[in-house]
């Protein structure tokens, strides 16, 4: 059994939750997000966060706006949708009762 495996199963688990928890306290570009993901111990690359970005938009739990960049092309910025705040509240619900659950049990 590889522990690394099981542990990246674990984090891409909640990896959906984190994202809109971000977003939701600002509004964040892409490389944003991926700096907080990793402050946090959950490593992700561009590759994994794009499409992913992608869905959450298409089922209308995000939004982005492009903004003008001194130093570039403009940038992505997303935001969570009135959809995406609900949908996190029902996350946080979730994650606390699981995690309690799982604290209780692993104790």
């Amino acid at each position: 059994m590889n522990v690394e495996n099981i542990q990246s199963q674990m984090r891409k688990g909640v990896l959906e939750f984190c994202i809109l928890s971000i977003i939701s306290n600002n509004e964040a570009y892409a490389s944003d997000i991926i700096k907080q993901l990793k402050d946090g111990k959950i490593l992700v690359v561009e590759g994994t966060l794009y499409p992913l970005l992608t869905r959450l938009k298409n089922d209308g739990l995000l939004k982005y706006s492009w903004e003008e960049s001194k130093s570039g092309p403009p940038r992505k910025y997303y935001q969570i949708t009135v959809l995406g705040e609900t949908v996190l509240k029902e996350m946080n619900k979730t994650w606390k009762e699981l995690s309690f659950a799982v604290e209780k049990i692993t104790r």
